[in-house]
């Protein structure tokens, strides 16, 4: 057992900090409060083979896995520049199509989304069934040669970022006659393709957006992989990265919290010329924090390990542990860094209350808390399923 990174995964850690620190968390609310996009982040992180470093390098990667991506999405959330489209551009899309697509979609997409010059968002969430995918409203239908997709999604991230949209559809088994899920890549430029932006109270450069399909139509290689059965793995497939890099974005972010308490409480004087971090009232709610923190960041290493091992089911269960962990653990540490520094906490300057709205909604996407402790009721303590 080793908890210890290797030199090229600390290095890795080590350059993605210096540039998240080259950019800071003023840079992020800047381009948030402007409506703006961390264009030139993103950039950066792309030229210098961060946003690749899971895609294999015959497509321009890095030729890591989730680990080294891992630590790219900590790191810049814990240099206050938690960037969400590093879960839905590299964790989820690439990852479907390295392992599921077809050599021409590998060889189409893989090196842009390597080098940060092509983004492509992720359409799973629906008004009615959530992410639910057996209840998809989504439906693509066969067309002679094209498939033609009509539906609604809602909460996609970054579709006015992004050249293409991953679409999770269901569509008619000719065999059995049932509706099975089904992954195209959709051009956000395509003909009855629309969106509508959703104001959220959370302060991020990445928009939220409702997204309609009015009789789409796509080519028959829009369809991911060679067939309707890679379907369901390559659905599954993009789960597992999720759960993990959103945790250690939500990690990351923690870390950012207490270490900029902490900053403050070791150097704020009040009472008698002590620092008002020597007082127990404050030092301890933070280390507790810091400690939820670290618990979070083992198991978010150990759900990553085991996915790039190749242990999928276990992989399954450390990913839901840590997602459910770190969005715990976030929340906690930005709401303890906030009453720490007291009123200093809900200023800008500050930077700290400025993530409130965006570790709450951690303990709700991209899977719920809930939901997460159903997931361990059922498959690790052995209950009826209770949904």
């Amino acid at each position: 057992m080793n908890f210890d990174l290797t030199p090229e995964q600390d290095q890795l850690r080590d350059a993605v900090r210096a540039l998240g620190r080259k950019y800071g968390h003023g840079y992020f609310v800047e381009k948030a409060r402007a409506g703006e996009h961390t264009t030139e982040l993103w950039d950066d992180a792309g030229r210098l083979g961060y946003l690749g470093v899971n895609i294999p390098t015959e497509y321009g990667g890095g030729g890591g896995g989730i680990t080294e991506l891992a630590i790219v999405c900590e790191e810049l959330a814990a240099a206050g520049c938690p960037l969400l489209l590093l879960v839905v551009s590299p964790a989820i899309v690439a990852t479907v199509i390295a392992k599921h697509g077809t050599d021409d979609q590998r060889e189409r997409f893989l090196p842009g989304m390597a080098d940060g010059s092509l983004k492509v968002v992720f359409a799973i969430t629906e008004p009615e069934a959530g992410s639910n995918f057996h209840r998809l409203g989504t439906v693509a239908r066969r067309d002679g040669d094209d498939w033609v997709l009509s539906g609604r999604k809602c909460y996609i991230s970054g579709v006015d970022e992004a050249q293409y949209v991953l679409v999770v559809a269901r569509t008619e088994d000719a065999s059995t006659g049932k509706l099975k899920p089904a992954l195209f890549v959709v051009p956000t430029d395509a003909p009855g393709l629309t969106h509508s932006k959703l104001d959220m109270e959370i302060v991020s450069p990445e928009n939220q957006f409702l997204l309609y399909l009015d009789d789409v139509r796509l080519p028959a290689d829009a369809l991911v992989g060679e067939s309707l059965d890679a379907g369901l793995p390559a659905l599954f497939a993009g789960l597992n990265p999720e759960r993990i890099t959103v945790a250690a974005m939500g990690a990351g972010t923690g870390r950012y919290a207490i270490e900029r308490a902490s900053d403050y409480t070791a150097t704020r004087k009040v009472w008698g010329g002590r620092s008002i971090g020597s007082h127990q009232g404050v030092s301890h709610p933070l280390a507790h924090a810091a400690v939820q923190v670290e618990l979070a960041r083992l198991m978010i290493y150990k759900a990553a390990t085991l996915y790039d091992a190749g242990r999928d089911l276990e992989a399954g269960v450390a990913g839901n542990m840590a997602k459910y962990a770190a969005g715990e653990a976030a929340a906690l540490a930005v709401d303890t860094a906030v009453q720490a520094l007291g009123g200093a906490g809900m200023t800008t300057e500050y930077g700290v209350a400025t993530l409130l709205g965006a570790v709450r909604a951690g303990r709700i996407a991209p899977v719920s808390r809930e939901m997460i402790l159903n997931f361990v009721a059922q498959h690790v303590l052995g209950q009826d399923k209770s949904y």
